[in-house]
C-alpha cells in the first residue's frame, strides 16, 4: 500500500479532529477526500504532509513513518496559494526545481501555456485565481508518488473548474495516487475512482465511486444521504 494509517487521532485542546482513522490506500488511484467543512478533510492530509506531529496512532507512506524522508514523495497543494513568497512564476519554478528532484521544467512551461500564464509575470500583481493556478502549475509540474490537494476549486469559478480537473488528469504521474479534499461534490465526481467520506473526525465510507453510485443515484446523492445535508 502507499498510504497506511492506523489508529490514528489527533485533538485541538479538547476537540477531537480526527478519531480513531483507519485507512490504507493503493497506488495509482485518485481518490476523494469527502466531507463537509469541519470534518478532519485539511487535519488528515496535514498528518500525511508530516506538518502535524502531536497525535495518536501511526501514519506511514510508502512503509516509513510520515516526517522529512516522506515529503520528498509527495506534491502537496494547500488550500491557500503557496506562490506568494516569489516574486515571478519563473522564480518559483525555479526554486522547485533546486529544492524538488523530480520537478519538471518541461512540464511546468507545458501547463503555464495551458493556463495563459506568462512565466516572467510578477505573481502578486496576478488575480487570485491565476494566483492559485500557479500553485496548481508548481504541484503538477512535479513526478510525484503522492499528490494531495486541499480544496483545489474553492475560490475558482464554476468554469475554471472543468479545466483545473482535466490538467490534474493530464499531468499527474500516473503510477501515482491524488487525493483531493473537497466539499464540492458534484464538481469532483467525474474524475475519482474511490472516495472516503469523512464525519466529525471518522470514515464512515470508503469505497469505489461505482459501488457508490447507480443509474440515477449520483455521489452527491450518497453523500447527502450520509450526512442529511
Amino acid at each position: 500500500m502507499l498510504v497506511e494509517i492506523e489508529n490514528l487521532s489527533k485533538s485541538y485542546k479538547k476537540q477531537l479532529a480526527l478519531d480513531n482513522v483507519n485507512l490504507s490506500l493503493p497506488p495509482g488511484k485518485i481518490i476523494g477526500l469527502l466531507g463537509p467543512n469541519g470534518s478532519g478533510k485539511t487535519t488528515l492530509l496535514k498528518v500525511l504532509m508530516g506538518l502535524l506531529r502531536q497525535y495518536s496512532g501511526n501514519a506511514k507512506i510508502k512503509g516509513l513513518t510520515v516526517g522529512e524522508s516522506t515529503k520528498a514523495f509527495i506534491s502537496y497543494l494547500p488550500d491557500k496559494p503557496h506562490s506568494l513568497s516569489f516574486k515571478t512564476v519563473q522564480e518559483a519554478c525555479n526554486f522547485f526545481a533546486d529544492f524538488f528532484e523530480d520537478f519538471s521544467m518541461e512540464k511546468a512551461q507545458l501547463i503555464a501555456n495551458s493556463l495563459d500564464i506568462d512565466m516572467n509575470a510578477r505573481i502578486k500583481s496576478l488575480s487570485k485565481g491565476n494566483q492559485e493556478k500557479v500553485s496548481l502549475l508548481l504541484t503538477l509540474s512535479r513526478n510525484a508518488e503522492l499528490y494531495i490537494f486541499d480544496e483545489p476549486i474553492a475560490g475558482v469559478d464554476p468554469v475554471a473548474r472543468d479545466q483545473v480537473f482535466n490538467l490534474i488528469l493530464e499531468h499527474y504521474h500516473k503510477e501515482a495516487s491524488v487525493i483531493i479534499a473537497t466539499h464540492l461534490i458534484h464538481d469532483v465526481e467525474r474524475i475519482l475512482d474511490e472516495a472516503i467520506f469523512l464525519k466529525k473526525g471518522k470514515i464512515v465510507l470508503y469505497k469505489n465511486v461505482k459501488e457508490i453510485t447507480s443509474p440515477g443515484i449520483s455521489l452527491e446523492d450518497s453523500f447527502k444521504e450520509e450526512f442529511k445535508c
